[in-house]
């Protein structure tokens, strides 16, 4: 049965606060669900795992579905049948889930962790706090990498996201998100529109076309991907030359496990991730996210994320905690999205154009694929 969004909200307080919820009211599992690969696998050894020691008979069971977590989302709603306690998703899928009241309000204050100074939850988060229903987790950038090794001989390496369009200098498959954010901003800005009028032109049906002739240049080259794992992929075993992905996921290709592959950081696209609580969700589920969710957002535990990928903490506090890679004992910060030198020239994403046209521009990017 679902809760009333009144009484989620005071069970959620009421976790928060630490009263009158017990280890014996919360539930023993959580579903929590995330993109797969190097990003999953540093919240596993971040937060999850040592969470689920600190809580004997506790298990998470991961799914790997945030890349399709509003459809999802959408169907669980209307079929009465939430499965998912907890969700990871780009700022612009919780404002939308937040919008049609799929995902809960959250008092960041009253439901996490402070800072160790003191500082309220909502200050240390700042500005990253994009809807209320948003728990920030990392500040990462949508990028390029390619293949060292397949660059021609005379030829300089690739240097600005341009040279993506360019197949007569740099030929070889590419491979793009099977989606069109990122993809249309990075056309029209390679079709000569400047920078701060991206989203002027994007928003007009001229600008739409124009976007797609752009990424009609190269689209008989394009393998389309939807998880951040598969660009990687590709690139180790030298199907395309170069390919859009998440920077943690080249960074462990590149840094871990020393593929021929170097970063195009030109026009990398920044962009916030986070989690989501689903609305209605029964009081003994949510109690347990809850409780997990201060652990798992506090300052320590963000900082601890970063030693596993390099995506910026979303906390302030957490950004002095940032060392050394877990693994590898390499210094983690030039190796962050937000780095000086590899933010010369970047993409700063507009989460609420996106919110708002998504679902149009969703529709026009597959029907254009279909052709």
């Amino acid at each position: 049965m679902k809760l009333t969004k009144t009484l989620l909200a005071t069970t959620a307080l009421t976790v928060a606060a630490g009263t009158a919820v017990t280890a014996q009211d919360m539930a023993n599992s959580m579903t929590i669900v995330s993109w797969g690969g190097a990003y999953q696998a540093s919240q596993d050894n971040a937060y999850v795992q040592p969470y689920l020691a600190a809580n004997p008979g506790v298990s998470a069971t991961w799914d790997e579905s945030s890349a399709e977590a509003v459809a999802k989302l959408r169907a669980m709603n209307e079929a009465g049948n939430i499965t998912w306690d907890l969700v990871d998703v780009v700022a612009s899928d919780s404002m939308r889930l937040c919008d049609e009241g799929l995902a809960m309000e959250i008092d960041h204050d009253e439901m996490l962790a402070a800072a160790p100074d003191g500082t309220s939850a909502s200050d240390d988060f700042g500005d990253l706090i994009v809807s209320d229903c948003f728990i920030p987790q990392i500040v990462y950038s949508t990028t390029f990498g390619y293949r060292t090794d397949m660059v021609p001989a005379g030829t300089e390496p690739p240097s600005t996201v341009c040279d993506v369009f360019d197949l007569a200098k740099y030929p070889g498959k590419r491979s793009l998100q099977k989606r069109p954010i990122d993809n249309m901003e990075w056309a029209l800005y390679c079709d000569g529109v400047a920078k701060d009028e991206i989203y002027d032109v994007l928003g007009t049906e001229e600008g739409v076309e124009r976007a797609l002739a752009k990424l009609g240049t190269i689209k008989d080259q394009v393998v389309w991907w939807s998880a951040g794992a598969e660009t990687p992929q590709l690139l180790a075993d030298g199907e395309v030359f170069m390919g859009s992905t998440f920077n943690g996921r080249l960074f462990s290709a590149i840094a871990e496990q020393n593929q021929p592959i170097a970063m195009l950081w030109d026009m990398q696209s920044f962009d916030l991730d986070g989690w989501i609580v689903p609305a209605g969700l029964p009081a003994d589920r949510l109690a347990r996210v809850m409780d997990f969710l201060k652990f798992a957002t506090d300052t320590q535990r963000l900082a601890d994320q970063a030693a596993y990928i390099s995506y910026g903490p979303a906390r302030t506090s957490s950004a002095p905690l940032v060392g050394k890679h877990a693994d590898l004992g390499i210094d983690m910060a030039p190796h962050m999205p937000t780095d000086p030198a590899n933010a010369g020239n970047v993409h700063i994403y507009d989460y609420e154009w996106w919110a708002d046209n998504r679902d149009d521009l969703d529709a026009k990017f597959q029907s254009w694929l279909a052709q």
